[in-house]
């Protein structure tokens, strides 16, 4: 396991210009996260799209399917990050889009991404310095070396989803029990799905609980450390906001990145509400 997944905006504040910092900026929804960039930013800190970098083009594997590798690598390699150096990303959505793209770099290899807890308005509220404008961080970084090696993270796919020991929903509570669904054209869950939102995995300012704290959350769903545990959400993307929760907590889970928006793709797998 990663042994700092969290760091905290000071920690960040006394390494810059020794480690790679992206902004993961991205609310469903939301402002743009190229806009809220430009509008102030981590000094040295690179933009990366999500729609783009951290995730392939909506289709049958899902809203948000796991990018290709070399397009993944090609996008990592432009904004600066090399497996020599620490990474810190960040966002503004509670660690959501931050935790994407930590798994996808702790997925691909790399032996050191951190996400810095509270985010953006953490660093704002901690006296950290901004840098504005598209031009300072995202110009023209140093091209990164970064080389793929697939594996990192574990991951299960639709066909075997239904067999781990625990499989976790990380979505409202309401779009879990199929009263609402306001994005994929299916209401419901797996079955046998329990639900832990992202949301409880967060306490005051969008930082993250304590892992013990966090520990006691997933136990009570029975995710252990000793279980075969796996995540889902709507697209595979605040999934992996789970998936960090339990890393924090000393729980090494997979990601099931088609999610519910490819599970319900096929009309034979079945659903419950």
């Amino acid at each position: 396991m990663n042994a700092r997944p969290l760091v905290p905006a000071a920690w960040l504040g006394s390494r810059l210009g020794t480690v790679t910092v992206l902004d993961v900026r991205y609310r469903m929804g939301g402002p743009a996260g190229m806009e809220e960039y430009a509008k102030g930013h981590v000094p040295g800190a690179v933009y990366v799209d999500l729609d783009a970098a951290l995730a392939a083009p909506p289709g049958a594997r899902g809203r948000h399917p796991l990018p290709d590798t070399e397009v993944f690598v090609a996008a990592m390699r432009a904004a600066g990050v090399s497996g020599s150096r620490p990474v810190v990303v960040y966002d503004d959505w509670g660690g959501r889009a931050a935790a994407r793209a930590w798994w996808l770099l702790r997925y691909h290899g790399h032996p050191e991404v951190h996400v810095m807890d509270g985010g953006w308005s953490g660093w704002r509220k901690g006296g950290g310095e901004v840098e504005f404008g598209v031009e300072s961080g995202s110009g023209a970084p140093d091209q990164g070396e970064f080389t793929s090696r697939p594996g990192g993270m574990p991951v299960v796919e639709a066909g075997d989803v239904l067999s781990v020991d625990v499989l976790i929903d990380a979505r409202a509570p309401e779009r879990y029990r199929g009263e609402v669904e306001p994005i994929d054209p299916v209401a419901g869950h797996i079955p046998g799905a329990v639900n832990v939102p992202t949301e409880s995995n967060l306490a005051l300012e969008g930082r993250f609980r304590r892992p013990n704290s966090l520990r006691a959350t997933y136990a009570d769903v029975g995710a252990t450390a000793d279980a075969d545990v796996a995540a889902y959400c709507g697209s595979g993307v605040t999934a992996a906001h789970d998936v960090l929760a339990m890393e924090v907590a000393g729980i090494r889970a997979a990601l099931y990145p088609g999610s519910w928006s490819e599970w319900v793709t096929d009309p034979d797998r079945p659903v419950e509400r």
